[in-house]
């Protein structure tokens, strides 16, 4: 016994042009294969404590080859450093605020701060962490056992803050 078979229905004809796809199987893999590296990227480097991005000038007596280790240190830990030679430290620390009994053996300026001295990178990270309200801090001299000096370090180091409202401990380490 054979059925009747239905004809189907006419199709409408359209003039507008065929729907593509707007995103494929490739088109899919590509753009996840860009966007998870970028955003991994982008998450490390906003990690507190990661500074890759984070510019720092640093002003030195030109005959000081601690300044430069000091400066390479820096870069170690992520920072971009351009070391200036000066014979006016001096005046560049009145500039910058800083007292005369803080003088270090350099001054750096980042991320709005003055940074003077052998400060261990922890120290700097935490201040552009917080972004207190201070001008910048100090490990005034040339202690040993710090960041770009040799030696043993000589018992707790002192770092002190500095700014419109005097000086205070920042950091002891």
């Amino acid at each position: 016994m054979s059925y009747p078979v239905r004809p189907s229905p006419p199709r409408k004809l359209s003039s507008a042009p065929p729907r593509k796809r707007l995103l494929g199987r490739r088109g899919l893999l590509l753009g996840t294969a860009v966007i998870i590296p970028v955003g991994v990227i982008g998450i490390w480097e906003s990690r507190p404590g990661n500074a890759a991005s984070t510019t720092a000038t640093l002003y030195k007596n030109p005959q000081c080859s601690c300044c430069e280790s000091y400066a390479s240190y820096l870069g170690d830990h992520g920072f971009d450093v351009k070391v200036i030679p000066s014979n006016d430290l001096e005046l560049i620390n009145q500039q910058h605020g800083v007292p005369t009994a803080l003088d270090g053996c350099h001054t750096t300026v980042t991320a709005g701060y003055v940074v003077i001295g052998h400060i261990p990178v922890e120290v700097v990270q935490r201040l552009l962490k917080e972004k207190p309200d201070i001008t910048g801090i100090s490990l005034p001299g040339m202690p040993s056992g710090t960041p770009g000096m040799d030696g043993p370090k000589q018992g707790p180091l002192t770092i002190y803050a500095f700014g419109k409202s005097g000086q205070s401990v920042f950091a002891t380490v």
